[in-house]
Parts: structure tokens; sequence; C-alpha cells
């Protein structure tokens, strides 16, 4: 780090006609006394090393002193401990000192600044009081104290303060509002976020005639006044976290300009049904209310709601719904006893969102679904009971998204086909846990038949022509899939994992758009056929029955080929070919298949190589064990770092976290500085071995890694467990080498060379 000299020579020298001087960071703690800038206006001097603004460094209360200030900012300047007498300063009008972590006390005649329009302390945390005396400040406009942590009580004549139109008192210790506070009739925002020792309101806040905003996010106010019902212009009632609150006045009906009314965590009981009266109300959030049982009736003359929410909140119905004309958003999420939704809710016309999630209850949509016209997204997730769709989802011609993972769903309907501008379907289920049974009484014999039928797509499937990312994990899909696929032109990710059909459609290769085919734990699958040149990324792992891949010399773009653990794998034709690849996982593969494939890498393929796996128990002899100790050469720079780890894992040994995971977890890499870790990295191991043998895992951290990039001279790195609940892995061996310039740098022939000449790639084919 660049050490800060002191600054030279005499202010002195800078014109008196100075009108704007901006010294963030100065490392003064005084200043020249023999600077007077009479024409000054604006002086910022935030993020400096000054520790008292006064007549001793800068002569602020002399009649030669800058009496034209008008903005003055010293925020940030941590040394500072009270704010001086601005008396002299007839012109000031703001004054910005957020952040002063030191500031303690503000000189009284700061209350005595008639010129003053903006006031910010801002998280100046050790600020224990405000001058008492603020009948000057007539035409403060602004008054920010949020952050005072310690400041516990405002001017009682803060009523004065007649301009004010924004009052900002959040995470301070203010125990109650002054009395007076009620003559602040242009008062347009009052803040009083997480203010918790805030009890109550003064029973005269409905005199505050202008006010737009009253903010008590996570406030401790256990009632709001009856007064409230004055304020004709409020906008914004967040009363969000308010745990203390457990009812709201019915005068909250009056309020006919809000637009917001936001409960989320409070402890409201009942929702008064003069809410039906808000006909202006645009937001409304009852999350987390977890007393909340009902809704009330009322609740269709919310004509202008456009957001509803609801969240964990133990309502068992919905009441009508369908007079929400306006209604674009309505989010329904872990209300577990909702057992259904009102036929009304295909009258809400203007809907374009509605999210039902983390829900056991449901077990199928009203068909007035279909009547949503301009729904675009749909959010069924989580919704574990749900096993049918309707019919009439075929109606929803501006359907985007369709996002239905984890639920009991099995058919699609015939309809499906119709939703003509569907581009996102996310429908897989977890692949290792059953889906919850109804706790209906059910035919024993019929249910097992459900589960061995295989599932077929409808055929009007193929119709979905802008589809764009196909999830259905974990459908039992069996098989072949049908040949149409060709016509899905728009797809570009498909992710038909844990399934069980033996067959891909030959018609993916027509899918030119395609970037991303995932295909693991398919243990049917024997073939993989002619695939597209676009694709990214290929993972297949734990496709234990694949034989054969078809020539991927053609995957130009190819980045990620994960195949992992498919042991019935001969060879990998054309694997030689794909210069973009970065990543190659073959652990758990048949020995002879990955030695085949390891023998067909050249150094280019193994320089591009960011991450490759195959079954072996051996670490090049050139590479340093167990840890590296690194040394900065000036004029060879650090180009890369290479770990190779020797792994075995005890498949007897059960482990859900490790058997469930795409990589294999709990192996770390470490920088070590002056004998404390100053970084660490999880290693990118993909693919988790399911056969006991040694696995070999190369990965190379190119020098924007930080485990490169943040390298100091006397640094070590190490290779090891971490403390992750993961059993059954054996880290065996492990070594590092570190790559410098010029190490991997040559192009030629190197079959001649000494083992010692060679570049680094070249030494990794032998591996």
């Amino acid at each position: 780090m660049m050490q800060k000299k002191p600054m030279k020579g005499n202010l002195g020298k800078l014109p008196s006609s100075l009108k704007w001087l901006q010294w963030k960071r100065c490392n003064l703690s005084s200043y020249y006394s023999n600077y007077y800038p009479s024409e000054l206006a604006i002086f910022d001097l935030s993020e400096s090393q000054i520790e008292r603004i006064g007549s001793q460094e800068w002569t602020w209360s002399r009649k030669k002193a800058a009496n034209k200030l008008k903005v003055l900012n010293i925020s940030d300047c941590h040394k500072i401990s009270a704010i001086p007498d601005l008396s002299k300063h007839k012109m000031l009008e703001k004054l910005i000192a957020e952040r002063c972590s030191n500031l303690q006390r503000i000189h009284k005649t700061v209350g005595n600044l008639k010129t003053l329009r903006h006031l910010n302390l801002k998280d100046c945390s050790n600020l224990v009081e405000f001058p008492s005396e603020v009948s000057g400040l007539k035409n403060l406009e602004k008054l920010i104290l949020s952050g005072c942590a310690k400041l516990k009580q405002l001017p009682e004549d803060i009523g004065k303060m007649k301009s004010l139109q924004e009052l900002l008192l959040d995470e301070t210790a203010i125990e109650k509002l002054p009395s007076s506070i009620f003559r602040l009739t242009k008062l347009e925002r009052l803040s009083l976020n997480h203010c918790y020792s805030l009890k109550q309101l003064p029973g005269l806040v409905g005199n505050l005639s202008a006010l737009k905003e009253l903010s008590l996010n996570g406030s401790a106010v256990e009632e709001i006044p009856d007064s409230i019902k004055n304020l004709e212009k409020l906008h914004t009632l967040d009363l969000i976290w308010c745990k203390s609150l457990a009812a709201l006045p019915h005068s909250v009906g009056n309020l006919k300009s809000l637009a917001n009314l936001w409960l989320y965590g409070s402890a409201i009981e009942i929702v008064p049904e003069s809410i039906g009266c808000l006909y202006y109300l645009r937001s409304l959030s009852l999350g987390n209310c977890q007393q909340l049982t009902a809704l009330p009736v009322s609740i269709k003359g919310l004509a202008s709601l456009v957001e509803l929410q609801i969240e964990k909140v133990p309502i068992r119905s919905l009441p009508h719904v369908g007079a929400l004309k306006s209604l674009k958003i309505l989010e329904i999420r872990n209300c577990e006893r909702l057992g259904s939704l009102p036929d009304s809710i295909g009258e809400l016309s203007a809907l374009k969102t509605m999210t039902i999630t983390r829900n056991d209850a449901i077990t199928e949509l009203p068909e007035s679904v279909g009547e949503l016209q301009n729904l675009v997204i749909l959010r069924l997730t989580k919704c574990k009971r749900l096993h049918k769709l309707p019919d009439s989802i075929g109606e929803l011609k501006n359907l985007v998204h369709l996002l239905m993972e984890e639920t009991a769903v099995t058919v699609l309907p015939k309809t499906f086909g119709m939703l003509s501008s569907l581009m996102i379907l996310r429908m897989g289920k977890k692949p290792f846990c059953q889906v919850p049974q109804s706790t209906e009484i059910t035919d024993t014999a019929t249910d097992a038949k459900k589960e061995t039928e295989p599932i077929v797509l409808p055929s009007s499937f193929s119709e979905l022509s802008l589809l764009e990312e196909l999830n259905a994990r974990a459908w039992r899909i069996i098989g072949k899939i049908p040949d149409d696929f060709e016509k899905l032109s728009s797809l570009e990710l498909i992710d038909l994992g844990h399934n069980d059909f033996s067959h891909l459609p030959s018609s993916l290769k027509g899918l030119h758009f395609l970037k991303k085919l995932l295909i693991p734990h398919c243990k049917q699958l024997k073939a993989l056929p002619p695939l597209p040149s676009s694709l990214l990324e290929i993972n297949a792992a734990n496709c234990g029955a694949l034989e054969s891949i078809h020539n991927i010399s053609e995957l130009v773009f190819l980045r990620e080929l994960n195949l992992a653990n498919c042991m019935s794998l001969v060879d990998v034709q054309g694997v030689e070919c794909l210069r973009s690849l970065k990543m190659l996982h073959m652990v758990g593969c048949n020995v002879s298949c990955a030695s085949i494939v390891r023998r067909k890498l050249d150094k280019v393929a193994l320089k591009n190589l960011d991450n490759l796996s195959i079954p072996s128990n051996e670490i090049p002899s050139w590479f340093t064990p167990s840890e590296v100790h690194f040394s900065k050469h000036e004029n060879n720079e650090i180009k890369a770092v290479i770990i190779a780890i020797v792994v075995s894992v005890n498949c007897a040994e059960p482990d859900d976290l490790r058997d469930e995971l795409p990589v294999l977890a709990n192996i770390f890499a470490k920088i070590v500085r002056a004998n404390r870790p100053v970084f660490t990295t999880g290693m990118y191991l993909a693919g988790v071995p399911t056969t006991p043998e040694d696995q070999v895992y190369l990965c190379r951290h190119q020098d924007y890694h930080p485990l490169v990039s943040i390298l100091e001279d006397g640094d070590i790195i190490q290779v090891g467990l971490g403390n992750l609940p993961v059993t059954g892995i054996e880290l065996k061996k492990c070594g590092i080498h570190l790559v410098h310039e010029n190490d991997d740098d040559y192009e030629g022939n190197e079959e001649s060379l000494d083992e010692t000449q060679q570049s680094v790639s070249e030494r990794l084919t032998r591996l």
C-alpha cells in the first residue's frame, strides 16, 4: 500500500476568491491560520484526519473567516469529537457529518442557524445529545439522525422547525417523540425504523397533515393512535416486524390516499373490515403475520390493489378475490393450512404473476385458472400434494414461466402444448425424496400402479416452439423419448436427470441453440446420439449403463464434460478435438476407458483444462507434497497453481450429504500468511466416486483466481480436509505445483526433451 505523504506548502498561496474546496482524505490535523477564503461556498473535508473544527485550527468564529459558506461536508472524519460554534456562518445551508464515529457533542449555536436547510448526522454512533434549543432552525427541511444509536431524546421544541419535511430517526434509542411534534405541519416523511425503545406514538400524530410516509419497521410500537385517520395524505404505512403491534385501529379505513400498507412480521391478529375502504391501496403485505387466521371479506373493496403478499399466515381459505380487477401480483407462500383456491381466482383479469409455493394442502387448481389471460408467471414450487393441473391451463396464451418443481403432478394435460408463449418450464422433482402421500384414504393397489406406470409427455408437448428451458428431473420417464424434440427449436437447457429412459431422440442434433444437456443418474441410458455443436456443457454423470457416445469432435464450444461413474463406457471419440474444454470429469469410470481418453489429450488440451479427474492413485513426482512455500521473483511472475489430490470414498459408509451432492465436498485449499489463513477455497471436484478405488483430481487455478492473484512472498499453500459434516472421504495424497512464466509456453515438439526441460502440460500427458 502506498504510504501517504504530508502535504507541504503554504495554503496562503491559494486565491482568496476560492469558492469550492474539496479536500477529501486530508491527512492534516490542523489548518494554516493565515488562510481565510472569504468567498468559500462549498468545503468538503470528508474522510479526513482533522481532529477539531474550531478557532485554533481554522478561525471559524473570527470576522475574517469564510462567512459565505453554504455547504460543509465532514463525513467520515472519525477523529472529530465536536461540531463547534458556527454562528458566524450566516449563509450555511447544508451540514453533512455522516459516520463521524467519535462525534459526541454539537454546539448549541447550531440550533440558531436560520439558513440551514439540510442537517445530516447519520451513523454518528457516539452522539449522545442534540441541542435542546432549536427554535432558530425555522428553514430546516431535512434532519437525518438515523444510526445515532445513543441518542435517546429530541429537543422538546422540535415543533418550531416549521419547514421540516423529512425527519429520519432510524436505529436511534429514542423512547418517545416530543409532544410538540404535531406542529410540524409540513412534515412529509417520518421514519422510525428499528427504534427498539419506542413503544408509543403521540396521540396528536394525526395533526401531521402533510405526512406521506410513516415508517415504523422493527420498532417496539404497541398501538397506532386513532388520530391516524386524519392523515389524509398518507401514502405509505410501514409496520413491518412490529412484533408488539397486535391491532390496527378501525379508523385506518379513513386513509383515503394510502397506497402501501405493509404488515409483514407484525403481531396483527385481525385486519379491520374498514380496510375495504382503502380504494387507492396498491400494495398489501401480510407476510409472517402468524396470529392472523383470516382475511376480511371486505378485501374485495380494494379496487386499486396491484400487489397482495400473504406468507406464513395460518389462513384456511381466501375470501372472494375476483373483485380485485387491478391485481397484478398475488403471492401466497408457506400458507400450509390453505387447502384450496376460490373459483373467483379466474376473475383476476389483470393478474400477471401468481405464486403459490410451499403448500402441503392444495391438491389441485380450479379450472378458472385458465381465464387468467394476462398471466405471465405461475409459480407452484413445493406444493407437495398438488397432483393435477387443470385442463384449462392451455388457455394461458401469455404464460412465459411455469415453475412447478417438487409437486406431485405426474401427468400433464393434453392441452399443455397450447401454451404458445411458454419459455421456462421447471417441473423437476427431488430425486432422493418421496412425494408425501395424500391424507385421504386411497386404493393402495391403484396408488402402487401409478408409481410404476411410465410417464409419457403429451403429444402436444412438441408444440412448445418458444421453450428455452426444460427441467423434467426425476419424472420417471421410461423407455425411448419420442423423436420430435427438434420441434422445440428454441431450447437452450435440458435437464432430464434421474429418469429411466434408455435412448435420447436423435433429433437433439437439430437443437441449434442448446447449451446445456443435463442427464445425470439416467441409469438405463445406453447411448448418446449426435449432439448439436452449440453445447457448452454435458452432464451424464452416474449413467452406469452408458456404453457409447457419438463422436463429439464437432462440439467446438464444449467447456464441461461430466462422465463420472459411467462404468460401461468404452471410449469418448473426438475428445481430443475439444479445444474449448475446461473440465473433464471421469472419476469412477472404467480404468481402461479413462486411460484411452487420457492418452488422447495432448499438451494443448491439458493446458486448457482447469479440472481433470480420472481413476488413478498416482501424483507426478515433480509435485510438492502437502504444502508449498511461495517465493516471489521480480522477473518471473506466477501464472498458475496446479493441485493434484488422490481420494477414495468408503461407499459402505452412507452419507446423504455426500451422496446427493454433485461434487466431492470437504476438501479445501488455503493460503497461510504469518501462521494465519488469509484465503480458503473449496476445491471443485465434480463427480462423487461410487467405487472405493482411488481417484485423482487435477485442478489448475489460473492467475486470476485468488489462490494465485493474492499470493505474497513467504505465503504457504496447503490442501486438506475441511470441517463439513461429510463422512467416508479419505484424502490419501496431495501435491502442489507452481507454474511460473515460461514454464508452460513452449509450443514445439517435446518428445526428445528431457523431462526437466519439458513444459508443465507436456509432463502432464504422462500422468
